[in-house]
């Protein structure tokens, strides 16, 4: 069912709700809670925890008149509290809390708690009534947007709920076998729990459907490319190529290339995965699989996720390839007509044997002569489908995908379900460890003292902070960060900012004018793309450190270092919690990316270890991939043993699953 047809949504609430992904019905239970509010144990005033959110029940002494702010606001002021303190609440631009709240009732407040011990007091707090708290102990709590609440994707849910039964798609055998509720009983245990064992429950059914989802998915991605190749290539000896070099290739690398070599030769296509630490050397190993391409008369396409990356990528093949009389021809969105013209029509003659470029690359015009080699890198920025369509550009060539974040490799087993994967588990000689140190904000005079020096000897920096715009954590934002310490404390600097909002042409020429040399200091939020070479910055600087993965912060770190000499890492954290020194203590001790996987999935669970993105795969709603791992490899094992017995899952039993494939994978042709 459209949204826009449910009961008090209509056309603007449902453009609204879009900016959630939310368009249908379904898609709309299918979006889950993110959190709960318990108001089955509220706190009496006093015991309530500062500074953080909290349920408080008080009663209401009095209720004010509004009165006009300053700001232009109406302000009611309400006090309230009971036998172990008193509590002040403030309600601006509420026209209705008056008549919500009676002198002399109990009523429970879910907010932050501010003001000090002996004055407590609480800025616009949800209220519920006693009753209301008992007939609904937890509430929960969604991802919002503006114009859309909590409070409104609540009631849109429990509309959509009296209109829609659903089918269940697990087979009953599964269903017993894990003791699974079934599928509607866990949409409305999801979204209106009674007790803390509802929520689990409905998390583990739906947990688990959808990674047999994305189990199956794979698998039957996986046996579609089991398919003849059209570019089965003979052996090459790479010594010619490793003979050119001006160091020798790691044993990583060689036994990579080998793993590759061997996968071109077979009728299959190739199907890999090149996953790689930090300067770890996955472009030399593509090359080497571009280079055995080429000398058997195949094109090859890499694809790259920003034009940077694509140029910097063009321009490293093109020094490895040029002396083989390999010709690397560059294809960006933003370049001139004439420049591209040339280009597609270099593709087009077979005077390319390597063609670089971002998404353009997948543009109808691009007509290769013989595509026999597909690359995409930085994997988990592109994915399946898009992968799948550069694919499509020849009849099914071999495919390598590239990686920078290390992932222990039974994990990598069970998430690439498509791919076969080779490791880069060591660095090429010559590099030296970037030096890390973890700060306290008081040492940040000190820190610009230092990064001064740097730039005094001619090298520049990069400072990273977590958020644009300030906001109620008070979190150190970038633009506020550049103007208000990073220029004053640089003074004289060349500092520049770039952040997610910029416009990607904007962001290019931020990043052309660092590469140049033309910045001194970039200010950055996490943007700063993956694999960008500036081979001149030796340190970064990353404030409220304490806010990312570990994994996240040695991609960070990575940014450094790429040019020979020392280089420094810096963190920047407040905050003084054992948990979060022993963290960071471990980043300033260890430079491998393996053992720094390990021990942020150890510690932090289902923390940020992949950020907000799932390496490329269908987007999961509720699965954590780190978190549920246990569930994962049931489902895998479950996936193997369903597609064993009906491939294309055209049995009556697995209706339901091939249309759940088809979701997941949507733009995906998995069934077939």
């Amino acid at each position: 069912m459209d949204i826009r047809y449910l009961k008090g949504i209509g056309e603007k609430r449902a453009q609204m709700l879009a900016k959630l992904n939310i368009h249908t019905a379904e898609d709309l239970l299918s979006f889950y809670p993110r959190d709960y509010v318990d108001y089955s144990a509220p706190y009496p005033v006093a015991q309530a925890p500062h500074e953080v959110k909290c349920v408080v029940r008080a009663t209401v002494y009095e209720v004010g008149a509004p009165t006009r702010v300053r700001s232009g606001k109406k302000l009611t002021r309400v006090a309230a509290g009971d036998d172990t303190g008193s509590l002040a609440l403030s309600y601006f631009n509420n026209p209705y809390i008056s008549s919500k709240l009676n002198s002399g009732e109990t009523y429970l407040f879910f907010g932050k708690v501010g003001g000090n011990f002996l004055h407590r007091e609480m800025v616009n707090p949800v209220v519920l009534t006693q009753k209301q708290a008992q007939q609904t102990p937890l509430v929960a709590v969604y991802p919002q947007t503006e114009g859309v609440n909590s409070a409104f994707l609540s009631k849109c849910v429990q509309n959509a709920l009296e209109h829609l039964e659903m089918d269940e798609p697990l087979p009953h055998s599964l269903l017993t076998k894990y003791r699974l509720c079934e599928k509607q009983e866990a949409i409305v245990k999801i979204h209106f729990p009674k007790q803390r064992a509802d929520i689990q429950a409905a998390r583990r059914r739906l947990i688990y459907e959808e990674l047999l989802t994305l189990q199956l998915g794979l698998l039957m991605m996986r046996s579609r490319g089991k398919t003849l190749t059209s570019a089965r290539m003979k052996p090459v000896a790479l010594t010619p190529l490793w003979d050119s070099l001006p160091f020798a290739p790691t044993r990583a690398q060689q036994r990579a290339a080998a793993e590759i070599m061997e996968d071109l030769q077979k009728p299959q296509p190739m199907n890999r995965l090149l996953q790689g630490d930090v300067g770890s050397g996955k472009t030399l190993v593509a090359a080497a699989a571009i280079y055995c391409a080429v000398q058997n008369g195949y094109q090859a396409a890499l694809m790259a996720p920003t034009e940077i990356l694509a140029v910097q990528h063009a321009g490293s093949l093109e020094r490895m390839l040029a002396p083989f009389g390999i010709c690397v021809v560059l294809l960006t969105g933003s370049m001139k007509q004439s420049a591209k013209k040339l280009a597609l029509k270099a593709i087009a003659e077979h005077r390319a044997g390597l063609v670089v470029g971002t998404h353009a690359v997948l543009s109808e015009k691009v007509q290769f002569a013989n595509l026999g080699l597909v690359i995409t890198d930085e994997q988990h920025r592109f994915g399946v489908r898009q992968r799948t369509l550069l694919a499509g550009k020849a009849k099914h060539p071999h495919t390598l995908v590239m990686s920078a974040t290390p992932i222990p490799r039974t994990l990598g087993l069970l998430m690439f379900g498509d791919l076969d994967i080779s490791i880069l588990d060591e660095l090429p000689p010559g590099r030296i460890p970037i030096k890390t140190y973890a700060v306290t904000g008081k040492k940040r005079a000190d820190l610009f003292g230092f990064l001064s020096r740097q730039l005094d000897a001619g090298r520049q920096a990069y400072i990273v902070c977590p958020l644009i715009e300030e906001s109620e954590s008070e979190l150190l934002a970038a633009q506020t960060y550049c103007k208000e310490i990073a220029r004053p404390l640089l003074p004289g600097r060349r500092v520049g900012l770039m952040h997610g909002r910029l416009k990607a042409a904007e962001k290019a020429a931020v990043m052309e004018q660092f590469q140049k040399g033309e910045l001194d200091v970039l200010v950055s939020t996490t943007v700063i793309e993956v694999g960008v070479d500036v081979p001149n910055a030796n340190c970064i600087v990353i404030e409220n450190a304490e806010r990312y993965g570990l994994s996240a912060l040695h991609q960070l770190r990575g940014r450094v270092g790429r040019g020979g000499g020392e280089a420094y890492c810096i963190l920047v954290s407040d905050h003084v919690s054992e948990s979060v020194k022993k963290r960071l203590s471990f980043l300033c001790h260890t430079t491998d990316g393996f053992e720094i996987a390990k021990f942020d999935l150890e510690t932090r669970g289902p923390g940020d270890f992949f950020g907000s993105r799932q390496h490329g795969l269908p987007s999961l709603r509720i699965a954590d991939l780190m978190a549920d791992s246990r569930i994962l490899y049931a489902a895998q094992q479950d996936a193997l043993a369903i597609c064993a017995d009906d491939p294309t899952l055209s049995k009556t039993v697995h209706k339901g699953l091939a249309h759940l494939v088809e979701q997941l994978f949507s733009g995906e042709t998995v069934l077939n």
